[in-house]
């Protein structure tokens, strides 16, 4: 009698494990403005290594793309513009790619050039700690942080408007 209230509860308690698994496996992350930002690591393409952590005292613009995704692509330009404008006063732009094939992510860099730095994480670790998983889609994080704003689908980055917001933020 007693093995078998045993063996009962071991069987509960495994039980209680499988379910709290499935539930954290299914429960959808979403990060939105006002969230404190993951912490992510990745190596960029200049070899250095980045993380939320590396960015205190500046403006980090993640931004999760691929090249794929046409959106994300006519987005490039105005990324690189904002990026040379702002970038001396302290923002930080940098493109997390999600392309599996690295010939056609290098292929691409090698025609579309970019002044921000770049990454490729083929295994989509980074955007799916953020609960991106439809591109483009970027985040501005403040220096302390916190997603200061959320964007969902490219934008014009190098419009006026823009690079006012981002500046006052700055």
């Amino acid at each position: 009698m007693k093995s078998d209230r045993l063996l009962q509860a071991g069987i509960v308690v495994m039980m209680g494990l499988f379910c709290f698994a499935l539930y954290s496996s299914l429960h959808e992350v979403v990060v939105n403005a006002g969230d404190k930002a993951p912490n992510f690591t990745i190596t960029a393409d200049n070899g250095q290594s980045y993380s939320v952590d590396n960015f205190h005292g500046k403006l980090l613009l993640l931004n999760f793309w691929a090249t794929w995704c046409s959106p994300c692509v006519e987005e490039v330009p105005s990324l690189n513009q904002l990026a040379r404008q702002l970038g001396p006063q302290g923002l930080v732009v940098l493109g997390v790619s999600v392309d599996k094939d690295p010939a056609a992510y290098k292929n691409f860099l090698t025609h579309f050039p970019v002044s921000f730095q770049t990454a490729r994480d083929p295994d989509e670790k980074v955007n799916l700690r953020y609960g991106t998983i439809q591109f483009p889609e970027s985040y501005l994080i403040d220096k302390n942080g916190k997603v200061v704003e959320k964007f969902i689908s490219a934008q014009n980055w190098s419009s006026p408007d823009m690079i006012q917001h981002v500046q006052s933020l700055l």
